[in-house]
């Protein structure tokens, strides 16, 4: 079985239970890049479709913006809220779908910035 249908078989198998939040810690991080890509979509999908709210922890700043409606971002520890964006792409679609939106690269470029990272 490949890793994109293992997490897949998680993801409805934890479903199962009927919980009223999801938490999605790193989720995908064990991932190589077409993998995560395409298990996005299928998380996505399958969280939309049973209407779940989820909490998803990741330092991918491309998944949290093409998956998230909102991105919160933290300051190093300890940790608290530094910024909240409210994401309206136009014509949201799937994750990889919304990499595409005009809007993508400004969210990137503000939530970059957020995160201090000197190179």
């Amino acid at each position: 079985m490949c890793p994109h249908n293992i997490h897949g078989v998680a993801l409805i198998r934890t479903l199962a239970v009927k919980p009223d939040i999801l938490l999605l810690d790193e989720a995908t991080s064990a991932l190589d890049f077409q993998s995560r890509l395409a298990i996005s979509d299928d998380i996505y999908k399958i969280i939309k479709k049973e209407g779940k709210t989820a909490i998803m922890v990741t330092h991918d700043i491309n998944q949290a913006i093409s998956m998230a409606d909102r991105v919160i971002v933290l300051t190093k520890r300890p940790a608290i809220v530094k910024n909240i964006y409210e994401i309206k792409l136009t014509n949201k679609s799937t994750p990889l779908e919304n990499r595409k939106c005009s809007e993508f690269n400004e969210y990137y470029d503000k939530i970059w910035r957020d995160l201090d990272v000197n190179i």
